[in-house]
């Protein structure tokens, strides 16, 4: 069955499909092995392998469970479990608090098994109901708040929910990381999301991340910018991300219209999202925009921490976290991209005096390769060592911990214990220094009749003013060939003027004779 661009059936014909593979054929609450009592959440997970002998080692082969990634692009070794960001700036040293995001039990520190198969976490991705992973807890549910035996007993496919539990909710709280992710997808309206429109299509995350072998495609460090080509065919092994519009759509997606060969035209330059997401954080969370480390730490007149809220009833200062920007309804910086990001690292030494890019996306403007595409700009103030000129990462968010941030507010404690955890050198010396990191846009997708008109980017002042490498009218000018087409419109109206001058001069003389 080939799926063709464009279409209303597609969308269908695509939504019936996936409903029909996620049918399940089994009732787990009649599985001998499933009706428990289970005392421990590795328990459920050796009851799943019993009939699911394969899907522990399909899972640990994914960046779902090594949070391990070496770039293709840079060499740098990247992944969660080693990256900084402008958010809560790094996972290592912070494992107890940040794994309760990860699909597995117990990540406490580096001495985690990651080939014991008990330890993956199927619940995570598997839970149809109440499944409570907390922060502090290493990645090990809520007891009191999950009932492990009806949760295993009631497991069915990945859905909205189980995806967006971690993705929705990722650098410190909900919409915070990415701007186009956050808690409004759970249940959003066609305006905000047209392919997950609760009332409509309903696509869950796997509609598009089509999944194999538990590896689900997409990425963030080395993305898919350019996709030209048609269609894929469902069912077919093709090398391709099946995440992309393309995908879908094919490279040629306008089917109908005055416009629609010209719109078409446009995809050699623009990815889909330019114009199909005019703003993000459009469901009503917001995302920051600007986080500010260095004003972390300020208490109270008792001495106790404190939050401070705008009118709008959202966070601002955080004694923990310091100063935020949040931004809603925002418009996307747009930038050239072939894919392809390089990311600072505990060891890359900065320049102080700039503002230090985290990360960096890559292309040349008008290549083949690239699109222009849309991204957020996170700007950040985070510490730094003034003797190594390096990034830090700081200890933060270990409960009941001394030498954690968010328990005693010491920045000298927080960042040599996070150091050393880490094998970071550190001087002992520090200051901040301001930050910037990208986020792809790529979701949060409108309708067609939301998408940008032409005046959008064909204007002086357009989305597009500062992006080089694509000839704009309306934007574009070039002084030669605007006075030669000055000069030869005045020409042209010279002439209209004076054979108009000529044929009224000579009606008047036959009148006369």
């Amino acid at each position: 069955m080939t799926i063709k661009r464009g279409g209303r059936w597609l969308v269908l014909l695509l939504t019936l499909w996936v409903s029909a593979a996620m049918a399940s054929t089994a009732d787990h609450t009649r599985f001998e092995e499933l009706q428990g009592p289970f005392t421990s959440a590795d328990q459920v997970t050796q009851a799943c392998l019993s009939c699911h002998t394969e899907a522990a080692q399909q899972v640990m082969g994914t960046r779902h469970w090594t949070w391990d990634y070496e770039n293709p692009h840079g060499g740098e070794r990247l992944g969660k479990r080693t990256m900084l960001n402008t958010f809560c700036i790094a996972d290592q040293s912070n494992e107890g608090f940040c794994q309760s995001c990860h699909v597995g039990y117990g990540w406490e520190d580096d001495t985690f098994d990651f080939t014991a198969e008990t330890r993956v976490d199927c619940l995570a991705c598997h839970n149809t109901g109440d499944y409570v992973k907390k922060g502090g807890w290493a990645g090990w549910p809520n007891e009191s708040l999950t009932n492990l035996t009806l949760a295993a007993q009631n497991v069915g496919a990945s859905s909205r929910e189980t995806c967006g539990t971690c993705h929705f909710y990722g650098g410190g709280g909900d919409g915070v990381k990415h701007g186009d992710l956050d808690s409004s997808l759970f249940h959003p309206h066609r305006e905000l999301d047209v392919h997950m429109d609760a009332a409509g299509l309903d696509f869950s995350c796997s509609t598009c991340h089509q999944t194999e072998g538990h590896d689900v495609p997409g990425s963030r460090i080395q993305g898919t910018a350019v996709d030209a080509h048609p269609a894929i065919t469902r069912g077919s092994q093709e090398a391709r991300n099946p995440a992309t519009c393309q995908a879908c759509h094919g490279s040629q997606p306008h089917e109908s219209g005055t416009h629609a060969q010209r719109l078409n035209e446009h995809t050699r330059s623009l990815a889909c999202q330019t114009c199909h997401i005019p703003e993000f954080a459009r469901g009503g969370v917001p995302t920051k925009m600007e986080w500010d480390w260095s004003t972390a730490g300020r208490l109270d007149e008792e001495g106790n921490p404190f939050q401070i809220k705008n009118e709008d009833g959202y966070v601002i200062y955080d004694s923990k976290k310091g100063d935020f920007v949040p931004g809603e309804n925002v418009v996307p910086e747009y930038l050239w991209w072939d894919g392809s990001t390089t990311f600072v690292t505990g060891e890359t030494v900065i320049d102080p005096s700039e503002r230090v890019e985290v990360n960096a996306y890559h292309g040349t403007p008008g290549a083949d390769d690239a699109r222009i595409w849309p991204v957020k700009r996170a700007l950040g103030k985070q510490p730094y060592d003034t003797v190594h000129m390096t990034l830090l990462k700081p200890q933060v968010a270990i409960p009941g911990n001394e030498t954690a941030f968010w328990y005693n507010y010491d920045w000298d404690k927080a960042l040599a214990a996070g150091t050393e955890l880490s094998g970071q050198p550190f001087s002992g010396d520090f200051d901040f220094v301001e930050t910037s990191m990208l986020w792809p846009i790529t979701h949060m997708v409108a309708p067609g009749e939301m998408a940008l008109d032409c005046a959008s980017c064909h204007a002086d002042d357009g989305r597009l003013a500062g992006v080089e490498g694509v000839w704009m009218p309306g934007r574009d000018r070039h002084q030669l060939l605007d006075r030669f087409g000055f000069g030869l419109a005045g020409l042209v109206l010279l002439g209209a003027l004076g054979h108009g001058a000529m044929r009224f001069a000579t009606r008047n003389r036959s009148k006369g004779h």
